[in-house]
């Protein structure tokens, strides 16, 4: 940390209560945001409250330096990047304060969707709804003037602001609404001030703004001086309302809202042609629907991909779609709103081809899915080029669009451009995201010439290069030539709210020239090469990364492109029940323990930004032990980013130049305790039970005395397959299995693989368990030992592929144990033996649904009068096989099954055991907690082993594998009934 870092680090710690931070790490994850743009700033500071901001802004004025607010950093043009000091206000300002009929008051931190899942239990909504509503917080919301889909219903949030709290370039806090242009009473100088001098601006411009704006019907670009002065009043609000932070911070907003329409009905029109569709949006305009989005083929072919019910809705010739909305308190005007622009656009106009609509609740959300969730997807698409946003927000007068694509295209063709398009057709706004490679110098030099030729052509139809999501680094530059003089209004609005450059300086007035191209995240890496032997016979591509060489089975290259795909889209920091996501960011929402931190870690360590020890160093270590290996932000990224791996690497850096802990060292050897727990079983439970061994336990190991602990069998499995001969290979030709029994079922819970086999064979199915299986190893990936796992999984293989040869197929009931063989023993081998077993690997669960799905399945259940809680845990996410541990006990007659929409369980492995943990982990899990404890379920169920000591921690309902119901409802366990029955909950068969 650099002398004038350690200045300011020590200035703000005496002068603010909440957070901040100079280091080059934490440093390093401020420094990019969604865009494409990478600038790292001095510090970064969380404010606990306004005072906080008051202070920041004060001492900033004192000492030059400039202020850049943050929200959750998903913004698309640079916006709230900066070399000064950045204000993040998701972390601590994220309190709704108050909320009435008409109005809530809130701080700026408050996630947008958040606010309105608490808006819905009041029958209200707050109308704008940017793309990422599930991580945009409403300072952003309101510093970018956001909209979204229902621009046509709702409009854009300046119409929704009521009065700003905010925070001056002096340091001031003023509160600033629809002002009064006379009030001699007013008690605050600079309100009076402000309200005088921009009142004499925007007369002084009135003929240049009528002249000089554009005929869109949406447009961030610049400040929007049109409609805010009134002959009476200037309304403040609305002004700062798109500002980006460049002219006041906001501390607090009061913002309308309104009550939620009760029914909507939405339509998808199939077009031939984009032409097609683009004519046909001002006919459906006409029909006043509440949405009307548009999406090319790219999109539509990545719908189809990514989920099996568009393949059947949308046809292949599809080249174009339109999504229309209908929204009322009235079914019958919205079913004859929709129907009646169904028959124009289809059957009398001829535009469309084809359409589809639904007026299902779940089938509405499921239309809408196709642009929230397949717009993301375009970051999957291979190769070095990628969708870059520095010109997507574009946005023309909607009975110009038809012309206006055909320029566009004519531009993107003169340079031999490919791009995807979605929009918002309805009021003539397109998100354009061209296919370049940032690495290219041509490239560059294309996305200079694309912008400026498209841009002319924005300019020829009347439009605007920004529609929503501000100007920032994208566009700042061309704000002189979309304006001409009507520019020199915006400086000096500029210089009355910020006359010393303070507030997020170089966006929108004063840009540099060159701001396009300048500020690139770097995509070319220190050291990538390609993969071939150097001259010493070490592949190029294993050179140390840092202080050690990479530990996986990779190279430079496979690392490098697996960090700079993470785009930043900050998808990754959702909350919403209807995604997992990462747990720990869940239950402590902060930037370092978002899965995208991690991807900007590695891509500062690998672009030079951050020095190359720094990997293997204490600080970089703390950081990559937020990331639990739980696979949710992998399975469920847009981009499919694999964060867990990186962050494996990295712990095993750390672990190769430093060692291990000596407590992590111990308590990762699951095998060995699980081995010798059970051979002194009386001894082991006694001392699981006693207060004073559980203290030395939580001293000596660090095992939080508070965690209820599985109890040790006194009998290995392994004994007594070995006496029952299971250990023995089959040469028969019938259905065999080998089963994977891994550390719990073996030493905690042989019943668990009793249950196993007894189903196994009441199907025929030959079970074979080989002696001297190890561990699945799954803790000590998680952990970075990666050497001593790269060994246990090379034993493993070695076992298993000689069984799968021999006509097995490998299954576990640990859907860890099955994640580790099928996913992570491919990052660990380079062996072809270790493909062979993941290829023909299940989780039991699985395996039985796939005979289900097959007819093979013995459905001879006995009734069984229950009702159970399932949870579907991470790891069995994470196999991409949906719920079938829960779809087999739908099959038992009498059983009642509850999906526990809760997420992750919060244990996530050895995490939840340790003390410094616990804590967190019974915040990450306490809605599953409480779900298991509500008095309508019998039980809980589920196929984890951590999930399950999770659902038992806080009642005394028992959770049980969805195999042991399974066998309790065949008759297979014939003491069944005794076993399942713990405190009075009892799982009887009739």
């Amino acid at each position: 940390m650099d002398h004038q870092r350690e200045r300011i680090l020590d200035d703000l710690r005496g002068l603010i209560d909440g957070l901040v931070r100079c280091d080059d790490l934490f440093l390093q994850l401020y420094a990019s945001d969604a865009s494409i743009y990478q600038v790292r700033p001095m510090a970064v500071v969380c404010p606990s409250h306004s005072d906080d901001v008051m202070a920041c802004m004060q001492y900033a004025a004192e000492n030059g330096l400039p202020i850049h607010a943050r929200g959750a950093g998903t913004g698309l043009a640079g916006e709230s990047l900066g070399g000064g000091l950045v204000l993040d206000f998701s972390r601590f300002m994220q309190r709704i304060q108050r909320v009435d009929d008409q109005r809530v008051r809130l701080q700026p931190g408050v996630v947008h969707a958040r606010l309105n899942r608490a808006l819905a239990e009041r029958g209200m909504i707050f109308g704008p709804d940017p793309a990422m509503s599930a991580v945009t917080t409403m300072g952003g919301v309101i510093g970018v003037d956001a909209a979204g889909s229902h621009w046509l219903q709702y409009g854009s949030t300046r119409r929704h602001v009521e009065s700003l709290q905010v925070v001056l370039a002096d340091g001031t806090r003023l509160e600033l609404g629809n002002e009064p242009l006379e009030r001699a009473d007013d008690p605050f100088p600079q309100r009076r001030r402000l309200v005088r001098e921009v009142a004499s601006l925007i007369r002084r411009s009135g003929d240049l703004l009528a002249e000089h704006s554009p005929r869109s019907p949406v447009n961030r670009c610049g400040y929007q001086l049109n409609d805010v002065l009134t002959d009476t009043h200037l309304d403040l609000a609305k002004l700062l309302t798109g500002s980006a932070g460049t002219l006041a911070l906001t501390t607090e907003a009061t913002v309308g809202i309104e009550p939620d329409v009760r029914y909507r009905a939405v339509a998808l029109l199939l077009f031939g042609s984009m032409e097609n569709a683009a004519r046909a949006v001002t006919e459906v305009v006409a029909f006043s629907p509440t949405a009307c989005d548009l999406m090319d083929r790219r999109h539509v072919s990545l719908a189809r991909e990514h989920d099996v019910r568009f393949d059947l809705l949308i046809p292949a010739e599809t080249e174009a779609v339109l999504l229309v909305e209908f929204a009322g308190d009235d079914m019958d005007e919205v079913r004859d709103s929709l129907r009646r622009m169904i028959d124009r656009l289809w059957r009398r106009k001829k535009l469309a081809f084809g359409a589809r609509h639904t007026i299902d609740p779940t089938e509405v959300e499921l239309y809408w899915g196709l642009a929230r969730h397949v717009v993301p997807t375009l970051y999957r698409l291979k190769g070095s080029s990628r969708p870059l946003p520095f010109v997507e927000d574009l946005a023309v007068p909607p009975a110009a669009l038809p012309s206006f694509l055909t320029s566009m295209q004519n531009v993107f063709k003169k340079h031999q451009a490919t791009f995807s398009l979605f929009g918002h057709a309805g009021h003539g706004q397109l998100h354009v995201r061209p296919f370049l490679d940032l690495a290219s110098s041509a490239d560059l030099r294309r996305m200079e010439q694309i912008a400026a030729e498209l841009y002319e052509q924005v300019w020829l139809a009347g439009g605007t290069i920004s529609g929503e999501h501000g100007d920032g680094f994208s566009r700042t530059q061309f704000i002189r030539r979309q304006y001409g003089p009507l520019y020199d209004s915006f400086r000096d609005l500029k210089q009355i709210f910020d006359p010393n450059n303070l507030l997020n300086p170089g966006k929108v007035i004063g840009g540099e020239t060159d701001a396009l191209t300048k500020h690139l995240r770097p995509v070319t890496f220190v050291g990538e090469k390609e993969s071939a032997p150097d001259s010493g016979g070490t592949p190029a591509g294993r050179e140390l990364l840092g202080t050690v060489e990479l530990q996986l089975n990779w190279n430079l290259n496979e690392v490098s492109s697996a960090a700079r795909n993470c785009n930043g889209c900050g998808a990754c920091r959702s909350q919403l029940s209807d995604v997992r996501m990462c747990p720990i960011f869940r239950a402590s929402p902060r930037e370092e323990a978002s899965p995208r931190a991690k991807a900007n870690l590695m891509r500062g360590v690998l672009s030079g930004e951050l020095p190359p020890e720094a990997v293997a160093s204490e600080e970089f270590k703390a950081l990559a032990d937020l990331c639990v290996n739980c696979h949710q932000c992998r399975s469920e990224c847009p981009a499919n980013v694999d964060i867990p791996r990186l962050m494996a690497e990295a712990k095993a850096a750390y672990v190769a130049v430093n060692g291990l802990r000596p407590r992590d060292s111990l308590l990762i050897r699951l095998g060995s305790v699980g081995k010798w727990g059970s051979a002194v079983s009386p001894l082991s439970n006694w001392a699981l039970g006693n207060r004073t061994a559980r203290w030395l336990l939580e001293r000596f190991l660090g095992i939080a005395q508070g965690r209820k602990l599985p109890r040790f069998a006194p009998r290995p499995f392994a004994r007594q397959a070995a006496r029952r001969r299971l250990n023995r290979l089959s040469r028969g030709s019938e259905a065999k299995v080998v089963y994977f029994t891994d550390t719990y079922a073996n030493y905690f819970d042989p019943q668990l693989a009793e249950a196993f086999v007894a189903i196994m064979e009441h199907h025929g199915v030959s079970v074979y368990v080989p002696p001297g299986l190890g561990e699945s190893g799954m803790a000590l990936i998680t952990e970075g030992a990666v050497d001593r796992a790269k060994r246990l999984a090379a034993h493993n293989v070695e076992i298993l592929a000689e069984a799968v040869r021999l006509g097995y197929h490998v299954v576990a009931t640990e859907p860890s144990a099955a994640l580790a063989l099928t996913h992570e023993y491919l990052a660990l081998l380079d062996d072809d033996e270790a493909r062979l077993v993941a290829e023909n690997t299940s989780e039991a669960c699985n395996y039985l649904w796939r005979m289900h799905q097959q007819g093979k399945l013995q459905l001879d259940f006995k009734p069984v009068n229950a009702n159970l809680l399932y949870h579907l845990p991470c790891h069995q996410k994470a196999l991409g096989f949906g719920a079938p541990g829960e779809h087999l006990l739908r099959l038992i007659p009498g059983m009642k099954v509850t999906r526990a929409e809760c997420g992750c369980s919060g244990m996530a492995g050895l995490y939840g055991v340790r003390k410094q943990n616990y804590r967190s982990s019974l915040r990450a899990g306490f809605d599953l907690i409480g779900a298991v404890r509500d008095p309508r379920y019998q039980a809980g169920t589920t196929e984890c082993t951590a999930c399950k000591m999770q659902m038992e921690q806080g009642t005394t309902k028992p959770t049980f594998h969805p195999l042991k119901v399974l066998a309790l409802a065949y008759g297979l366990l014939p003491e069944g009934a005794a076993l399942l029955t713990r405190r009075g909950q009892d799982l009887v068969t009739t």
